[in-house]
């Protein structure tokens, strides 16, 4: 094959990768200033002065919120909330994706017609409150997983995908003896690692940022996920900063002493790790998914 070496063709590669560096560089600034902002002094916090480069470099931050015992608790039990909860959310999703996905299935319509609805019409925070505490989930982890356990968008998605496993492979089984449970354990769900993990991401992501259902089902502190302590961290943070510009003196000494931003921004940071981690991992399965569970037939 020849290459193109014409001008037009440099000048547009050099767009392209110019373009994306620039893309980068905005994506990454508000990640690097985050961590700087963590590690730099109280004082430089205050002033505004930190960059992507820490001033005054510290780990008091990093120090507080690890010996304070609130973050870690948080940190762990949002793992719990997102790994329990994406579990459910796959099993249950998949579960109802796969009988709809079967153009044999009685009533299909009407279950399509019910699953679709749920995108635009709901009970409202009051009725599902007032439904949860009456099961007895107030309080309890399953307040956060079981109430949205299957998410429409979701379930479209897979439905989706399963519409585009060659129905051929199901036959050939059924031939063989397989029944249902079979062919959706051992050939439809392993053909399907690429919309499992698009949807599965979803479900993670959903349930580690999840902070307001947490402030309405939680009444124990020691259950908070790490979005929740992370908001009381930035309200106790914005609340001095209001108060030590009003003039409160006491307010502006506590704002220099406990390095409210450096600690605000170091559960952010930590926050975030997780997903950062995880996603490389999933990225190759996320972008096929996306673009398979979103074909028609």
């Amino acid at each position: 094959m020849v290459k193109d070496n014409s001008l037009s063709t440099r000048i547009l590669t050099l767009i392209v990768h110019t373009t994306m560096i620039f893309v980068l560089i905005i994506t990454l600034y508000p990640v690097l200033n985050v961590f700087a902002s963590s590690l730099s002094s109280a004082d430089a916090n205050n002033r505004g002065i930190v960059t992507i480069f820490p001033i005054g470099f510290t780990l008091d931050s990093y120090k507080m919120i690890f010996t304070a015992g609130t973050v870690p608790r948080a940190f762990k039990n949002s793992v719990v909330y997102t790994v329990v909860g994406t579990l459910i959310n796959l099993i249950l999703t998949t579960s109802f994706a796969y009988p709809l996905s079967r153009k044999n299935l009685p009533l299909k319509s009407f279950y399509t017609w019910l699953v679709i609805t749920t995108m635009y019409f709901s009970g409202g925070l009051i009725p599902h409150f007032i439904l949860v505490k009456n099961l007895g989930l107030y309080d309890t982890m399953w307040a956060l997983i079981l109430p949205g356990a299957i998410h429409t968008t979701n379930l479209i998605i897979m439905r989706t995908f399963f519409q585009n496993i060659p129905h051929e492979l199901e036959e050939s089984a059924y031939l063989d003896g397989a029944n249902e449970f079979v062919i959706f354990t051992r050939i439809v769900l392993p053909l399907s690692k690429a919309a499992l993990a698009t949807v599965g991401l979803y479900y993670a992501v959903g349930h580690w940022n999840s902070w307001f259902n947490a402030m309405i089902f939680l009444s124990d502190q020691k259950k908070f996920p790490l979005q929740l302590v992370l908001r009381d961290i930035i309200m106790l943070a914005q609340t001095l900063q209001q108060a030590a510009e009003a003039g409160d003196l006491s307010a502006r000494q506590e704002l220099g002493l406990i390095n409210a931003k450096g600690v605000k921004y170091a559960t952010l940071f930590v926050s975030m790790v997780p997903m950062l981690a995880v996603y490389p991992f999933v990225q190759k399965y996320f972008v096929k998914g996306v673009m398979i569970g979103s074909l028609k037939d």
